[in-house]
């Protein structure tokens, strides 16, 4: 088996991988919820620093392009408003 990440010692690697596999279902939800909402938070941060005089509604609706692609955004959400 070729090496995830080559920043980890590959005996770590395999230990995290036998860790992934005898969790159970509702943790692995758990930890999958945990890595999206780092996610989110992570490109939020990214809009902000990009868009830094966005209102929060603009930074929201920004996120759900990233998210869900600018054409089913725009169909959910609208066109982005008019930034300031």
């Amino acid at each position: 088996m070729t090496a995830l990440s080559s920043d980890t010692h590959p005996k770590m690697e395999a230990l995290q991988i036998q860790l992934w596999r005898q969790a159970s279902p509702t943790r692995k939800m758990h930890m999958l919820a945990q890595l999206n909402a780092s996610v989110r938070l992570l490109a939020l941060k990214g809009l902000r620093a990009q868009y830094a005089q966005a209102t929060e509604a603009e930074l929201r609706r920004r996120l759900a392009g990233l998210l869900l692609g600018e054409e089913l955004a725009r169909k959910v959400y609208g066109d982005l408003p008019h930034a300031k």
